[in-house]
């Protein structure tokens, strides 16, 4: 194939494919890719060498030539400014103990165990097990993310493992760039020097590349601050700082550009920029654009002989990294910090690492190849391996031994209720009591009274600051309700959280009834689904609740249809939810719900006493009503 705008697309295609199959069906993200890029590359032959192509060569380096290496390098530069601009040190001064001591000494004991684990069973080089195992330190928090959403962890543990993920990303390709600017310099030295002199000119470098990245990120800062540039430059001329910035330091010495650029992004991630929170999800973006590429590339240019050079000695040193290496790691580095050995057990079996573990190797490997390190070349199928072995090992280990242990939440995903007022706390309650998990948060105490004597779970805090990341698990949410009194606010909260929980899970109550061409409305770009059929407003929903509205759940079966329990309801009503087959399903103007056999639906009514004569249906509804005690297939309604 030599059509490269077609082999382009094909990449695309797979790569964002394999993504939203990922998410559609909740499975790895990494293992759909791999097998996407192995069936189009060295299976099917989809992507495959250019005629004229030497017999055995990869056949994306075949391919893309001499570009195939800088499309990589950009690539890995982006990937790790990214993972640098997700690392603040505030996170780290409001992190617990545990979390703490598996960044330190927990990556220095991992690095060195690896190295050692990589040298002695592995049979690599010094220099590639030192590199090696410094890339190993990380935990991929693309793959650990999902994994405590599927396997529901309490929250602790939960953290534990995000939080690692997230803070050891960017220091394992730090030290991945660190080893690998030490192999390149004692390469391309005289041995006249010292090792003394090696390590000062070593040290030399890295400083002036992290000063030129910090430099870079304090102007960029600066400059967003002073408003020297418009709000849509933003994000592409960042892009291109970040692309200067790797390559001059790049003219300062081979590779120092991927040091200078994670320097970068952890500078600007603590420069508190007003609109750092729009840049780090751009390039989110693109990371994840780039990373699906890449992996494709990657995975499409394994060949036989590269796989097949895999021998016994790979398999034991995996083995140990597993059980050996990183139960070691979490056992000592978390002596004394107080976590049940449930915990710290389950901590040191889980550490799948991700897709950028596989796009650094990679890179560093080809690298230490042209440095004359000939087992460089094993560390990319020792990459894959290790990604392969942890993401399905762990993936489908998590929640059974989360179970066993005792630290698996038996609840169903909750509901988080965002504004406290009398009607949202009756609602609350009202899920309480139906066994659906609920929390309502507010950042005034005096409205939280009405839930807190519901004995509804709050929070009491604001929840879009930053502190609330390390209070709060959203993991255990799989519904927001944006319903404070400030629609500006709800509007924050939904495009905050967003992200996380997903649009499709995220609603807000309607802004005080206006319309898209009311001048004083919000961008519906910015809201959640308006919550309620009737987008009945706050201060309808509060007049009705001081009326003496109530909530009736009603259990649909043959006997009592939705046809008839819709009759029964009459014409002034509004359907709060339906649980349907253990999923909640909310009411909204966007996604109308309509009642099925077999459905338990929360209604808001207004009380029996109030309502006219000629609304109220027979008396025999109501009477079989009473309870949700009653047997299957019959009706139950509560008020």
């Amino acid at each position: 194939m030599d059509n490269i705008v077609l082999v382009v697309t094909i990449i695309g295609v797979l790569g964002v494919g394999a993504q939203w199959c990922a998410w559609r069906f909740n499975l790895p993200a990494i293992v759909l890719m791999a097998t996407a890029g192995i069936l189009a590359g060295p299976v099917l032959g989809f992507l495959h060498a250019p005629p004229g192509a030497p017999d055995g060569a990869p056949p994306m380096q075949a391919l893309f030539g001499e570009f195939y290496r800088p499309i990589i390098a950009i690539a890995v530069a982006i990937i790790l400014f990214e993972g640098g601009l997700s690392l603040r040190f505030s996170e780290i001064r409001g992190l617990s103990t545990g979390v703490r001591r598996l960044v330190l000494p927990g990556v220095p004991i991992a690095w060195a165990l690896g190295a050692l684990a990589a040298r002695q069973i592995g049979d690599l080089s010094w220099s590639s097990a030192i590199l090696f195992s410094g890339i190993m330190v990380v935990t991929g928090p693309t793959v650990i993310v999902p994994l405590l959403r599927q396997s529901r962890l309490k929250q602790r543990p939960a953290a534990l493992l995000k939080w690692e993920a997230i803070i050891n990303d960017p220091i394992g390709a730090l030290l991945a760039v660190v080893a690998y600017e030490g192999i390149v310099f004692r390469a391309e030295t005289s041995h006249e020097f010292s090792s003394g002199q090696i390590l000062g000119s070593l040290a030399l470098a890295a400083i002036l590349s992290v000063a030129f990245g910090v430099l870079l990120a304090r102007f960029a800062a600066s400059s967003f601050r002073r408003g020297w540039i418009p709000e849509y430059l933003k994000p592409p001329v960042l892009l291109v700082l970040v692309l200067v910035c790797f390559e001059m330091a790049n003219l300062l010495q081979d590779e120092a550009g991927l040091l200078a650029v994670t320097a970068m992004g952890v500078t600007l991630a603590n420069s508190k920029v007003a609109s750092i929170d729009e840049l780090r999800l751009f390039k989110e973006n693109i990371a994840v654009l780039l990373v699906s590429g890449v992996f494709i590339m990657l995975t499409a240019n394994l060949t036989g002989d590269m796989l097949h050079g895999l021998g016994w000695r790979d398999v034991a040193f995996v083995a140990a990294m597993l059980f050996v290496v990183r139960p070691l790691t979490v056992i000592i580095s978390t002596i004394g910090a107080g976590l049940p050995w449930q915990e710290r057990l389950l901590v040191a079996w889980i550490a799948p690492r991700g897709i950028v573990a596989v796009a650094i190797s990679s890179f560093f490997g080809a690298a230490l190849v042209g440095l004359g390190v000939e087992d460089g070349a094993r560390l990319i199928p020792l990459a894959f391996v290790m990604v392969f072995v942890t993401v399905v090992l762990h993936g489908f280990t998590i929640g059974p031994m989360a179970r066993a242990l005792g630290l698996a939440s038996r609840e169903r995903p909750g509901v988080l209720i965002v504004g406290a007022t009398p009607w949202s706390a009756e609602l609350a309650g009202k899920l309480k009591e139906m066994k659906i998990p609920v929390m309502v948060a507010d950042s005034s105490w005096r409205r939280l009274r009405a839930a807190r004597l519901a004995n509804v779970e709050t929070y009491y805090g604001e929840i879009l600051s930053e502190v609330t990341e390390h209070h709060l698990d959203l993991n255990r949410f799989g519904t927001l309700l944006a319903v404070s009194g400030n629609e500006a606010h709800n509007a924050l909260v939904c495009t905050d959280l967003a992200p996380e929980l997903g649009r499709a899970a995220i609603y807000q109550i309607n802004a005080r009834g206006k319309d898209e061409e009311d001048r004083r409305a919000l961008s519906y770009t910015l809201q959640g689904r308006t919550l309620l059929h009737s987008g009945a407003t706050l201060d309808e929903l509060l007049r009705r609740h001081y009326a003496g509205w109530i909530y009736q759940r009603t259990r649909l079966s043959e006997e009592y249809p939705p046809e008839k329990y819709l009759e029964d309801l009459g014409d002034e009503y509004d359907i709060v939810l339906a649980l349907r087959k253990g999923v909640l399903l909310f009411a909204s103007m966007e996604a109308r719900i309509k009642p099925e056999i077999g459905d338990t639906i929360l209604a808001y009514i207004p009380k029996p006493s109030a309502a006219k004569p000629d609304e109220r249906k027979t008396s025999a509804a109501e009477g079989k009503a009473k309870a949700e005690e009653t047997p299957a297939g019959t009706a139950a309604k509560e008020g």
